[in-house]
C-alpha cells in the first residue's frame, strides 16, 4: 500500500509545483508608469530597421538632447519616502504609520517619472516614447529642422519620427468625436490652412482607410468652409498612425520639407537628391522604353496573326466560288 500511495504523492506535489511558477510570472503594475501604447498617452512614435532595442537607444539620446535645449535639463526630486526612526517611535497607530509610508512611496515613484519613457507600442518595428511636460509637436519639429539645416547624420536605425498629440480608440465614431475638438487649434474659425491626411494602420483590420480620411477631412471642413486640401504643399498634415485598438493623432507643419519626418532622408544634401531623382527618372524611362518594345511587339505579333488567319480563308472563299 505504501509503495502505491507514493506516487499519487507525488503527482499531487508536481501538479502544485506545475502552477507555482504562474503565479510568480504576473507582472505587477505601476511602479514608474504605463509600459504599453494607451488613449491619453502623448509621445513620440518611431519606426526602424529591425533593432527596435538600438533605436530606443539613439531615441533616448536624441530626445534628451534636443529636450534639454528646449525645456532645460531634467530635473529630479528624490524624496525618500521612508519614515526616520524617531518617527517610528513617536507613531502609536501602526495603520496611519502604513498608509503614510504607501503615500510617501506613491509621491516618491510619480516624481521619478522620466521625461521621455519607451513603451510597448504593440507594432513590429515600431516604439512609442511616451513624453510628459513636453509638446511632441514642437520638439519634434526642432529636430527636423536642425538636421536639414546641418545637414549632420544623428541616427542610424531611426527612419521616421512623429509626434503623437492625441489618442483615442481606433474606432470610427471615437475617432470623429476625439477630433472635433483636438482639430479646433489649427483648423477652427478664424484659423484655416491647407491639408492632407497621411494614414497608417498596424495589427488592425477593422478600419477602413477610405473612410476614415473622408470622415476626418469632413469634420476639418465643417470646422471652417475655407480649409482646403492640398495633397502637394500642404500647410498641414493630419497623421493618423492606428495600433490594434489605439489611434494616435498629430497635426505637423513642413511635412514635405522634412521628407515626410523621415531621418535618413531629411540630412540628405541637394547633390545627393539630384543624384537621386536622376536615378528614378532613368529608371522610369528605361521602364517606358521596356513598355513602348513590349506594346510594340504585341502589335506586331496580333499583325502577323490577322494576316495569317487572311491568308487561310482566302482559299475558302475560292472553295466556295468552284462550288
Amino acid at each position: 500500500m505504501a509503495a502505491s500511495e507514493q506516487p499519487t504523492v507525488a503527482m499531487k506535489r508536481r501538479h502544485k509545483a506545475q502552477y507555482v511558477p504562474g503565479q510568480q510570472a504576473k507582472r505587477p503594475r505601476g511602479g514608474g508608469g504605463p509600459r504599453q501604447l494607451e488613449l491619453g498617452m502623448q509621445g513620440i512614435l518611431i519606426t526602424c530597421n529591425m533593432n527596435e532595442r538600438k533605436c530606443v537607444g539613439e531615441a533616448y539620446s536624441l530626445l534628451n538632447e534636443y529636450g534639454d535645449l528646449l525645456y532645460g535639463p531634467e530635473k529630479f526630486t528624490d524624496q525618500d519616502g521612508r519614515l526616520s526612526g524617531s518617527e517610528e517611535e513617536e507613531e502609536d497607530d501602526v495603520e496611519a504609520a502604513l498608509k503614510k509610508e504607501v503615500d510617501q512611496i506613491r509621491t516618491s515613484t510619480e516624481q521619478k517619472l522620466r521625461r521621455f519613457q519607451s513603451v510597448e507600442s504593440g507594432a513590429n518595428n515600431v516604439v512609442f516614447i511616451r513624453t510628459l511636460g513636453v509638446e511632441p509637436e514642437t520638439l519634434v519639429h526642432h529636430i527636423l529642422k536642425d538636421l536639414h539645416t546641418t545637414k549632420k547624420k544623428k541616427t542610424r536605425v531611426i527612419l521616421r519620427m512623429l509626434p503623437i498629440s492625441g489618442t483615442c480608440k481606433a474606432f470610427v465614431e471615437d475617432m470623429k468625436k476625439y477630433s472635433q475638438t483636438f482639430f479646433e487649434p489649427w483648423f477652427k474659425a478664424p484659423n484655416k490652412g491647407t491639408f492632407q491626411i497621411v494614414y497608417k494602420a498596424r495589427n488592425n483590420s477593422h478600419m477602413s482607410r477610405e473612410e476614415v480620411i473622408k470622415e476626418l477631412a469632413g469634420i476639418v471642413g465643417s470646422l471652417n468652409p475655407e480649409n482646403k486640401v492640398d495633397l502637394n504643399n500642404p500647410q498641414y498634415t493630419i497623421v493618423v498612425e492606428i495600433i490594434k485598438n489605439v489611434c494616435c493623432l498629430s497635426v505637423v507643419k513642413d511635412y514635405v520639407l522634412f521628407r515626410k519626418y523621415n531621418l535618413q532622408e531629411v540630412v540628405k544634401s541637394n547633390k545627393e537628391e539630384l543624384v537621386q531623382q536622376n536615378l528614378l527618372s532613368a529608371s522610369q524611362e528605361e521602364k517606358l522604353k521596356e513598355i513602348k518594345l513590349a506594346e510594340e511587339d504585341s502589335k506586331e505579333v496580333k499583325a502577323e496573326e490577322k494576316g495569317q488567319s487572311e491568308e487561310e480563308a482566302k482559299p475558302n472563299e475560292s472553295d466556295s466560288q468552284q462550288a
